[in-house]
């Protein structure tokens, strides 16, 4: 691998590909999320992601959209984010760093984005959500501490930053959980103009939600660390900081709201990898319990109640994406609209809820750049509010080829879905296979596919298969739990079995067979090279090899105990069995390991070790490690630097022409 592939002209390539998606958006949005809106559905809040040029990560920016108009609420340079109505559509709150860059503190401006600005006092750390209270007379804010980790889907390390007056020498120290590590609730109160703390001091909070005015309804554990999420509760916390257990679940919780009066509870249960990426089991009930609803096969990933009676939800069942409204009085759980064409939401989909029962949502698919769409409640014709449409979405809609949903046998009979991407013309493709995150996440029909390597692979001329293996969330929580204590078992043939259907139907050749992934994709693309060796080339991202080192070196230790069963302590079990590094005597797929310097999810030395392994027995590797990067490369130029060394990995052992070597390659399935 060439050590510094600026001034190639891949690099070009790469640079130019991006250049013309992002260029004619420079000052605008290029992707919508977090929508939020009044009452009537008259205007409508979103954040934004804003490039003024392919430097570092998007800025956020937090935007009022009236009549079509996409109107900016903070003006200049700082970034906006997680702009919210308050229930009497008086005022808009929004989070703004202009005081700091990346922490983030309250502004409250009238419902127009104009007019006076309401400063709220600082909190001591970083506001990572708000809500409003039901008589909008307070704005909950949920706040990190200085040195609190952040999650993986957050890119991993944490929220400290490196202090100006630390020499260069000056080392890194840990002594377990800090005093800024901690998660906590605060409370602004617009008439007295003062933040008090309202979550007592040895409580973690997650996630709350008011409960009433008098209490809020907080996910909560007695410790800080990221780790420490995997057991939360569900609990109340009065204004005068009693906590009272609601609900003690054995599996994770996320997205709790409550109704109006605060008489009805809702709260999501489910298997999960990674806090705020939750997916599963809608329960509702009050503050003296909870009990599960029919949600008619629907994974549940966000909730917003409409009024005391209606619950707005949004989810995924397989690969469609499902708006809802669950009457508690019934028990009816009531479909507004579903798609497998499109999606809405980042990670996961999310809606805003008129008090008519309307939803809003920042639609998106393959095929369709990010608008904002009303969803009547009477049924009635969709809407489009707004789209974000432009002259470098139209060169990737020129550039990305198609997608489709596919399906396959995996060999014990269990069906799986996904996602293949292909270029015009007919196969067979070289194809790149390429492996989500968690394991308890799932491709949707979404913009990129979720990827934006992925329009750039289809347009150099591969075809990509984006599986939903089991442990994927949308096939309930049975599926999701086939992976929990065996991940590395079943699932690995979950991947061969698509590829052979692909190979089958005349898609991929099976000469030219690549993997790439990162988090459960890195793991899961360094261990298939130990499982079969039909792969052309792999690219694990930010992997999991040696279960052991694992463990004691990532910030979340539970996720191996929870996916293998597996106790480091013990010898011989899943810890090693599982560990692609103790199998590369297998491998003989050329492997390009990528890692961030600043993960703390799956640490760098876990690419090295692999990387290691490898050369010791004399397969090809190569290893690139980013110095500023955590769960992930994500910061312009790193990027490209990424994409480029990736592209160049598939083109130089994969590539679209004709394939260079007559003889097929060997098959070799081993049991794990």
């Amino acid at each position: 691998m060439t050590h510094d592939v600026r001034d190639t002209d891949r690099w070009n390539d790469v640079e130019r590909h991006f250049r013309r998606i992002h260029e004619p958006a420079f000052g605008s949005p290029h992707r919508l999320s977090e929508p939020s809106t009044n009452a009537d559905g008259s205007a409508v809040a979103v954040t934004g992601f804003v490039y003024d040029e392919l430097e570092g990560l998007a800025r956020r920016r937090a935007y009022i959209v009236r009549d079509g108009v996409l109107t900016s609420l903070v003006a200049g340079g700082p970034s906006s984010t997680t702009p919210r109505f308050s229930p009497d559509g008086a005022r808009l709150a929004v989070l703004t760093d202009a005081t700091e860059k990346g922490v983030f503190q309250l502004v409250v401006t009238d419902a127009s984005g104009g007019g006076e600005r309401l400063i709220a006092p600082e909190v001591p750390g970083t506001v990572e959500y708000l809500a409003w209270a039901p008589d909008s007379t307070m704005v909950l804010l949920g706040v990190a501490g200085r040195g609190a980790d952040l999650s993986g889907g957050q890119g991993s390390g944490t929220t400290k930053a490196v202090a100006a007056d630390v020499p260069d020498w000056f080392p890194t120290t840990d002594d377990g959980a800090s005093d800024d590590a901690w998660r906590s609730t605060y409370v602004f109160d617009l008439a007295s103009r003062a933040v008090t703390r309202w979550s007592p001091e040895g409580v973690n909070v997650w996630e709350s939600s008011w409960l009433g005015t008098d209490a809020v309804l907080a996910v909560i554990s007695d410790a800080p660390q990221e780790g420490a999420w995997y057991g939360a509760t569900l609990v109340r916390i009065s204004r005068s900081g009693e906590v009272t257990t609601i609900y003690r679940p054995d599996v994770q919780l996320g997205w709790p709201s409550a109704s109006p009066s605060g008489s009805r509870v809702a709260v999501v249960e489910a298997v999960c990898s990674d806090r705020w990426v939750v997916a599963g089991d809608l329960l509702v009930g009050s503050a003296e319990g909870v009990g599960r609803v029919d949600t008619r096969g629907v994974d549940v990933t966000a909730t917003s109640w409409v009024d005391e009676d209606r619950l707005g939800i949004v989810g995924i069942r397989g690969l469609e994406t499902v708006v809802a409204v669950h009457d508690v009085r019934s028990g009816e759980t009531i479909e507004r609209w579903a798609s497998t064409d499109t999606s809405c939401g980042f990670r996961y989909p999310e809606a805003a809820w008129t008090a008519a029962g309307d939803a809003l949502i920042v639609e998106e698919g393959y095929a369709q750049p990010h608008r904002i769409v009303a969803l009547p409640a009477d049924g009635g014709e969709t809407r489009v509010l707004h789209t974000i449409a432009n002259a470098g979405t139209d060169y990737q809609l020129d550039v990305s080829g198609t997608a489709q949903s596919v399906t396959w046998d995996a060999p014990d009979g269990q069906r799986i879905q996904g996602l293949l991407c292909t270029p015009a013309g007919d196969g067979p493709f070289p194809l790149i296979v390429n492996i989500h995150g968690g394991p308890v996440w799932g491709f949707r029909n979404s913009w990129s596919m979720f990827y934006a390597t992925t329009p750039l692979f289809v347009s150099r001329g591969y075809a990509v298969l984006n599986p939903n293996p089991r442990g994927s969330s949308g096939r309930g929580q049975e599926f999701a739990r086939e992976v929990f204590g065996e991940m590395g078992g079943a699932d690995t043939w979950d991947f061969t079995s698509g590829v052979d259907a692909m190979v089958a139907r005349g898609i991929a050749d099976p000469d030219r067979i690549g993997l790439t992934g990162g988090s459960y994709g890195g793991f899961m693309s360094s261990w298939l090279t130990t499982q079969d060796q039909r792969w052309a080339a792999a690219v694990p991202i930010s992997p999991v090899t040696d279960w052991y080192s694992q463990h004691f070196t990532s910030n979340i230790p539970y996720f191996d105990k929870l996916f293998l069963d597996a106790d480091p302590e013990v010898p011989g079990n899943k810890a090693h069995l599982r560990s692609p590094v103790f199998q590369a005597s297998r491998v003989r797929t050329p492997c390009l390991n990528i890692a961030g310097a600043l993960d703390r999810c799956t640490p760098p030395g876990q690419a090295l070790e692999f990387h290691q392994a490898l050369l010791n027995h004399g397969v090809e590797s190569s290893l690139a490690i980013y110095p500023q990067e955590g769960h992930g490369v994500r910061a312009f130029p790193a990027y490209i630097d990424f994409v480029t060394r990736v592209v160049g990995w598939f083109e130089r052992h994969m590539p679209t022409g004709a394939t260079t070597d007559p003889s097929p390659r060997t098959h070799r399935r081993a049991d794990p």
